[in-house]
């Protein structure tokens, strides 16, 4: 940015160093000319009214002669007097007693081109012949004119230069500020958050997006070490309890009922590999892994699901017709079984499933007759491998991971899943937008 500042700046000042010194070569050149050509008209003045002889006075930088019919110079300005004459030509018919034209020396003489006026002043003996000479103005006007322009230009640049890399770096400082404390949040520990400048402009917000971006990036990683200490310990028990029943078994090999341990095994390894799906399913959910979609009717899914399974409670149903929404048939399956089999483990004797549209919502429910869940209680249920003291004692066989997965599932149709008031037991309601 400095560079292309420098640069821009130099142009710039090239354009304007350019028109100056056209503009004062241009004034000066004018300057000049109307010098000499009033010095000529005054000496022409000065021949009419009588002779004219020796050494006339004019400004600096102007040469004057005065020629003779016989073209001999008679008067003139000091150091022309002796000198051929300035110029040889005449006016012409065209120009009649007035002619200007410029005029350099041959090669090898000192001396540069001159802008040369010529008057004829016609007497009772001849023609006299009038010059005046100015020197031709150089495109750069003068030495010191130039190196002063050249010299501000460069001043100029440099001054731009300066200002441009004070500026960037002032205002960059605070992103580079940024980067060295993300530098060290990457090399420690998680928890700390970049400084938030005081500013409210755009290296403001990067450090609000970043602080954003960390404090999800700890819940996820939050997220991640208590799913995985869960996972470890739900893991290690199944196994923990099918090694200590075959070590056992093997140490009394002789008075062991073995079909008796093998189904006791089998069934440890059951609840193994429950925990193992429901496990892939959450890290499925957790990647984003998605199907293609289809137009779901939730009416109908909850027919066919209800009757495809036998159920130990009583299922009343109150089925809204038309209740579309677009999404993934086999997880809303999963997530309405999920929600089934909950409302069913707690329920005392019936569970009632509702379909229905709310102002363009699809919205299903799961109600249960037990005894319900404690306001407090509501999100812990959601929580992965967390069980209530009343779902273990009603089933010990549980994973924890059925709720988190319908959740989850929810929030992948762009929904919610959530535990709502109701006069009696657990009421699950699930709300997904419909398709437009």
């Amino acid at each position: 940015m400095t560079v292309i500042a420098g640069t821009v700046a130099a142009l710039i000042c090239a354009v304007l160093i350019t028109m100056i010194v056209i503009g004062v070569r241009g004034r000066v050149t004018e300057y000049r000319r109307n010098q000499a050509l009033s010095e000529a008209l005054r000496v022409v003045e000065d021949l009419r009214r009588g002779p004219v002889r020796g050494v006339l006075s004019a400004p600096r930088g102007v040469a004057l002669q005065v020629l003779d019919p016989r073209n001999t110079v008679i008067a003139g300005t000091p150091g022309e007097v002796n000198d051929p004459p300035i110029a040889t030509f005449r006016p012409g018919a065209a120009t009649g007693f007035k002619d200007a034209q410029v005029i350099c020396p041959p090669t090898g003489t000192e001396g540069g081109c001159r802008w040369v006026i010529d008057f004829t002043v016609r007497q009772p003996a001849g023609e006299w012949q009038v010059y005046a000479a100015a020197p031709n103005v150089p495109w750069y006007v003068s030495g010191g004119l130039l190196t002063f322009l050249v010299s501000v230009g460069l001043i100029v640049v440099l001054l731009v230069a300066l200002r441009t890399w004070r500026t960037v770096d002032r205002t960059l400082a605070p992103v580079d500020e940024i980067r060295r404390e993300l530098t060290e949040i990457t090399a420690s520990k998680s928890g700390r958050r970049v400084t938030v400048p005081e500013n409210r402009d755009e290296i403001r917000r990067l450090a609000e997006a970043v602080n954003a971006t960390l404090d999800r990036l700890d819940a996820a990683l939050a997220k991640q070490r208590g799913f995985t200490s869960d996972a470890s310990h739900d893991l290690r028990s199944p196994i923990a309890a099918a090694r200590t029943q075959l070590e056992e078994a093997l140490l009394y090999a002789d008075d062991i009922d073995w079909p008796r341990t093998a189904r006791t095994v089998l069934q440890t390894l059951d609840r193994l590999q429950a925990i193992v799906t429901d496990l892939l399913q959450l890290a499925r959910l957790d990647a984003g892994a998605w199907q293609d979609t289809e137009t779901v009717d939730l009416a109908a899914m909850v027919t066919i699901e209800l009757a495809r399974s036998d159920r130990s409670k009583r299922i009343v149903t109150q089925l809204q017709e038309g209740v579309q929404l677009r999404g993934d048939r086999l997880r809303l399956v999963r997530l309405f079984t999920n929600l089934l089999d909950n409302a069913e483990r707690h329920a005392e004797s019936q569970v009632q499933v509702t379909v229905r549209d709310e102002d363009g919502t699809a919205v299903l429910e799961v109600l249960d007759d037990g005894a319900g869940i404690a306001p407090e209680e509501r999100e812990v249920v959601f929580q992965r491998f967390a069980r209530l003291k009343a779902g273990k004692a009603r089933d010990a066989n549980g994973t924890g991971l059925g709720l988190p997965i319908a959740r989850e599932i929810a929030k992948a149709h762009g929904g919610t899943l959530k535990v709502e008031d109701s006069d009696r037991g657990a009421r699950f309601v699930l709300r997904i937008p419909r398709e437009s």
